[in-house]
């Protein structure tokens, strides 16, 4: 059976790593990032970036009433993608969702397989946030895919969280790399 391998990119972007939500622990995996990147598309996997994007109204969404930190705002400098990270992704598609989880990755996917088993690997920001939907909504559509993370390509808001959602992505089986 073909296999078709996929790298999800999730949030690499300025306000998650040195912004408004920027953290020492998402600054510290960009270089590993990029590497991981240009290998996958040396090696024909197909790479997408998720961005993260709110509107001037995000005060007032129900995510902002729970977290009150303006980030993400479309068309803003925080909201673009790390440079380093840009760079690395050249031409790969990139995603914008207006929450934690992408719920039009799944359906990507599923038309860039052509039916063949898939192998989906997921890293970035925010582990216990964004990378943890985006990789439960993936194992919902996809029981039987290979679904893995790259525990080292990822940060959490903190490093206790971080390693939480690691144990919760394993719980629903969910490889943990």
């Amino acid at each position: 059976m073909d296999t078709k391998k996929f790298l999800i990119v999730v949030d690499m972007q300025k306000d998650f790593i040195d912004g408004s939500l920027g953290t020492p622990e998402a600054q510290r995996i960009v270089p590993a990032v990029c590497e991981r990147i240009e290998n996958a598309q040396r090696d024909g996997e197909t790479v997408i970036a998720t961005l993260d994007t709110h509107g001037e109204d995000y005060m007032a969404t129900r995510e902002g009433r729970f977290l009150p930190v303006m980030h993400c705002i479309k068309g803003t400098e925080g909201w673009r993608l790390h440079g380093e990270v840009d760079r690395a992704l050249g031409g790969c598609p990139r995603l914008e969702k207006p929450t934690f989880g992408s719920v039009e990755l799944p359906g990507i996917i599923e038309s860039l397989s052509g039916g063949a088993h898939m192998e989906i690997e997921l890293l970035g920001l925010c582990t216990d946030i964004c990378v943890v939907s985006n990789a439960l909504l993936l194992k919902a559509h996809f029981p039987e895919a290979d679904i893995r993370v790259s525990s080292s390509l990822c940060a959490g808001v903190t490093p206790e969280k971080h390693q939480a959602a690691l144990e919760t992505m394993r719980s629903c089986q969910i490889e943990v790399l």
